[in-house]
């Protein structure tokens, strides 16, 4: 039970430090004076760096220890979150979010190994892993909570939530290393590492995800000369390491970063979730960024405030086909909600739904989504496909949120421009029926991503039935012959 305890106060920190970050925005941007354009990447650098180094940190604590890891990765966590209040300037505050999020990349891939190696496959397992991902919600209503009320009251404003954080994390690492059990790392393992095959696929993500980010505001947009070239190295990248992987498996001694046949895994089952959980939590998080944006920016709440409305979706929260469906489905409904959102109604008839409805994706996602990778898995592999599940989550977070920025940026320039309004650097003379237009062209954006989620669950999971029962070795053939030999 330690054990557990303090995993999930590990998944309290990694989410708060996403969710916080959501309340403070508007008072950081203020603050700081950043273009709302750029606003996102204190969000994003974080789910960025934390994304393409999940797969890496991984293999890392498969091959030499997952408390070695965490614990590095949580030392490293505390440094880089304090560094983040004491920023100056909203370059140095998205630099430092973005080394902060490696030490969380480090930290997750090694509990979900510490938790699959303490309870076997068995319905203990389904407790563990549901009980773990389960304190996501708690991590958003310290995030949200914490947030908003030091930004509100706290004489050093939204810096103070960055030093709770760092706080609660130190807490983290002092559980950790009286609870978790020291590793016994089989020294006949094969420990080479493939670094080729990380880089690869660690740059071409960041320059796929930062040219997402950057070419939107970029001096020529998407015609920006480095934009283009970064773009195509970026896919060139990412096409290089898949191609790598494969020649490692099938012609050299080392054993690859990732085993491509992980992906078939479960008649592509495997992959399904992580698609669905790439479309969901991006259609998750992104709701979050945009409500926070309406309620501050339109509405003109006090961060407290929108602490409270946001409150409900922290409170919500068969076959794993019926769950993911449903969930992806209510997850779509808040979007939907926001996109035809009446700004004079009040907040009962639109917010407080859409904050319930939200939630309930994600936390299936979440939950089932990581069982359903461990138990695909091989026990060598358990960090790896925890990491690679969370990978794909990360992204999904960054690519729905910076997508539905450009969206949003391209919706408010075109209706001010229609007004006759020329807007300045920082787009602060946006008409409010501008904003309005451009919060609910984001949230339409959110809709499609959640809903496309629910399609590909129809599709491709069907026959999937429970997980979480006891799991044979026979079983575990058996899903692995679907994609021919491992």
């Amino acid at each position: 039970m330690l054990i557990l305890g303090s995993t999930c106060l590990t998944m309290v920190v990694y989410i708060a430090s996403i969710n916080s970050m959501f309340i403070i925005l508007p008072t950081v941007g203020r603050d700081l004076t950043i273009n709302p354009a750029s606003l996102q990447w204190i969000v994003t650098a974080y789910a960025l760096t934390s994304g393409c180094f999940l797969l890496l940190f991984g293999r890392l604590a498969d091959i030499f220890g997952r408390k070695l890891i965490f614990l590095s990765g949580c030392i490293w966590f505390i440094g880089f979150t304090l560094g983040c209040g004491f920023s100056r300037t909203g370059l140095e505050l998205i630099i430092m979010r973005a080394l902060t999020g490696i030490g969380g990349a480090a930290m997750i891939p090694a509990c979900l190994g510490i938790l699959a190696h303490t309870f076997p496959p068995s319905h203990a397992r389904t407790i563990a892993f549901s009980t773990f991902q389960a304190a996501a919600p708690c991590g958003g209503v310290l995030g949200t909570v914490v947030g908003g009320v030091v930004t509100q009251f706290a004489s050093v404003s939204w810096r103070a939530l960055f030093y709770v954080l760092a706080g609660v994390a130190s807490l983290v690492l002092a559980g950790a290393i009286i609870c978790f059990p020291n590793d016994r790392v089989d020294k006949s393992a094969d420990k080479r590492v493939d670094w080729l095959g990380a880089f690869l696929i660690t740059a071409g993500l960041v320059l796929l995800l930062f040219c997402l980010g950057e070419g939107e505001i970029a001096p020529q947009q998407w015609g920006t000369p480095y934009i283009i070239a970064l773009l195509i190295l970026s896919v060139v990248l990412i096409a290089a390491f898949i191609g790598w992987e494969h020649y490692v498996e099938t012609r050299l001694t080392f054993p690859p970063l990732m085993k491509l046949d992980l992906f078939a895994r479960g008649k592509w089952k495997f992959s399904a979730i992580l698609l669905i959980s790439f479309l969901v939590n991006g259609a998750f998080i992104s709701w979050q960024y945009w409500a926070t944006q309406y309620y501050q920016n339109y509405w003109l709440v006090t961060p407290t405030y929108t602490v409270l409305f946001f409150l409900p979706m922290f409170f919500v929260g068969f076959t794993l086909l019926i769950l993911v469906v449903f969930g992806c489905t209510m997850t779509s409904l808040a979007s939907l909600l926001f996109a035809v959102i009446d700004p004079n109604a009040m907040y009962w008839a639109f917010g407080f739904p859409a904050a319930i409805l939200d939630v309930v994706g994600a936390d299936i996602i979440m939950s089932g989504g990581s069982l359903v990778c461990s138990h695909l898995a091989l026990p060598e592999e358990q960090s790896l496909a925890g990491g690679l599940f969370n990978t794909v989550t990360q992204i999904g977070i960054s690519f729905a949120t910076t997508i539905s920025t450009i969206v949003y940026d391209r919706v408010v320039r075109s209706r001010s421009a229609a007004d006759g309004v020329l807007l300045d650097q920082y787009a602060s003379n946006a008409p409010p029926d501008a904003l309005l237009q451009g919060y609910r062209s984001a949230q339409w954006t959110n809709f499609a991503f959640a809903i496309f989620g629910a399609l590909v669950g129809t599709i491709v999971l069907r026959g999937i039935g429970r997980i979480g029962g006891k799991h044979t070795d026979h079983d575990k053939q058996n899903e692995q012959a679907t994609s021919g030999p491992a």
